[in-house]
């Protein structure tokens, strides 16, 4: 029995060890991203960075691989997503891993900026065209391979709105999702209804 219970702690033991080993590899890892994305990877509006921290480890791995593989960040008025793509190239697909995992298990950043639009207007599209796969509280839903807006900045989310309304993003034969998100695209009637929908969505994060 003593045997055991000394197997047993030597194995938790063991376990910490590489767990921390794990998140310190993480951590020194993403020190290249933090220069845009925040050391909290919280995101950073005037860089048109978003945030990372908190959302679905799956969807930020399938987006690095997008980036690597010229499937997103390829079109000539995406500087941001170029941008991207170039430091996507300098990354492994264990790399990859290893960074989503950490940046997942990060908090989502505190949004204490309340959204101005017309809020019931925001929160009728919202429910009309979006929450069905983000959710009711914008938080995601992995299942369907949608991600948490609720953690993202109204400038980061306003712009990707309008790639995907343009063709920016959304095109590529290989970008299931993003060609599902650019036809989606089409649902709002407007800019106006666009904002109400980001202040919504902006309210939302200030509740939680």
């Amino acid at each position: 029995m003593r045997h055991m219970l000394t197997l047993i702690g030597s194995t938790l033991l063991s376990l910490l060890v590489i767990s921390s080993a794990a998140y310190a590899d993480a951590q020194a890892k993403y020190q290249a991203c933090a220069a845009c994305h925040g050391e909290a990877a919280q995101g950073n509006v005037e860089l048109q960075a978003p945030a990372l921290a908190g959302q679905d480890a799956a969807y930020l791995a399938r987006q690095i691989q997008h980036f690597k593989a010229g499937i997103r960040g390829a079109d000539s008025r995406d500087t941001q997503g170029a941008q991207m793509k170039a430091m996507a190239a300098t990354l492994s697909d264990d790399d990859i891993v290893v960074l989503t995992e950490y940046l997942a298990a990060l908090p989502p950043p505190v949004r204490n900026t309340q959204g101005s639009g017309d809020l019931k207007n925001g929160n009728n599209y919202y429910h009309a065209a979006c929450g069905a796969c983000h959710g009711g509280q914008a938080q995601g839903n992995p299942d369907l391979n949608a991600p948490a807006l609720v953690v993202l900045d109204a400038t980061y989310l306003k712009a990707q709105f309008q790639k995907f309304q343009q063709g920016v993003r959304g095109e590529h034969p290989d970008d299931k999702y993003g060609r599902q998100m650019k036809m989606m695209s089409s649902s709002l009637p407007s800019d106006k209804d666009l904002d109400d929908v980001i202040a919504y969505i902006q309210t939302l994060a200030v509740a939680q």
